[in-house]
């Protein structure tokens, strides 16, 4: 096992089989990690997670299992999520194929599980994806991490979901019955925008919370104006912090949901 502590599994919907790492009891959460892949950082807040009391379920999508992060890694993996068929890395208002994927992996965890439903956390290149799976009645507590999808080159784009029309109908119509979206960013990260969490404030209104750390030059935590992980690699695991106090509203936010 390449992650100590997790069992895995395969899951296949319309031909697709993927890895799946679990850990964990409680009602289910789906982590996606984010790009080049899931590092150690992103274990150990799967990891946190689980302990926190719910049951992880952590997809492979790309990279490889367990690897550290390194800048050309990361470049490597973004490269083949651009040429990937599975990942629309351009699309403003498309969802990229692979959430058809994710969203029957929520439906299969919340059929073994039960509960009350399902929560779903992306990050940067998945951070969008848990937006779109809110159009499954099953995911009841989304969760968008750096969201970086679409790539924002241009006006259109910055503001972009990286969701279709009719899916932002459904998600602005189950907003109005009581669900709720956690959106969380870097002020200064240029993979996300402000237009961005503003559409989504436009979009959603009080159904869209959202949590900017500042990283703004001479902000009082000190944090880089290049930072980009709030729950990974930029996590700074000391109370106070922002971005410690970002992990603790996430899970806030899943308690408040699901249990």
């Amino acid at each position: 096992m390449p992650l100590s502590g997790f069992s895995e599994f395969a899951f296949t919907h319309e031909g697709a089989t993927r890895r799946v790492f679990r850990r964990g009891s409680g009602p289910a959460v789906i982590v996606m990690h984010e790009i080049p892949g899931i590092t150690p950082e992103v274990a150990h807040f799967a990891t946190r997670v689980a302990d926190h009391g719910y049951a992880v379920m952590m997809p492979h999508l790309f990279g490889e299992v367990a690897k550290p992060f390194s800048r050309s890694y990361a470049l490597a993996e973004i490269a083949r999520a651009c040429v990937s068929r599975e990942f629309s890395v351009w699309a403003a208002n498309e969802s990229s194929p692979v959430t058809d994927w994710l969203r029957a992996l929520c439906r299969f965890a919340h059929g073994e599980i039960g509960g009350k439903g399902v929560g779903a956390i992306g990050m940067c290149l998945t951070g969008n994806f848990a937006l779109s799976m809110m159009i499954d009645p099953v995911v009841l507590a989304p969760v968008l991490s750096q969201p970086s999808l679409p790539f924002p080159i241009g006006s259109k784009r910055k503001s972009g979901l990286h969701i279709s029309e009719p899916q932002l109908a459904t998600i602005r119509a189950r907003v109005a019955q009581g669900a709720c979206v956690l959106g969380l960013r870097f002020t200064q990260d240029p993979a996300v925008p402000p237009q961005r969490f503003e559409r989504l404030r436009r979009e959603l209104g009080d159904g869209f919370r959202a949590i900017e750390i500042d990283s703004s030059a001479g902000n009082p935590h000190g944090i880089r104006a290049s930072a980009h992980s709030v729950l990974t690699t930029d996590l700074v695991d000391r109370e106070g912090h922002p971005t410690r106090a970002a992990v603790d509203a996430v899970l806030a936010f899943f308690d408040e949901r699901l249990k």
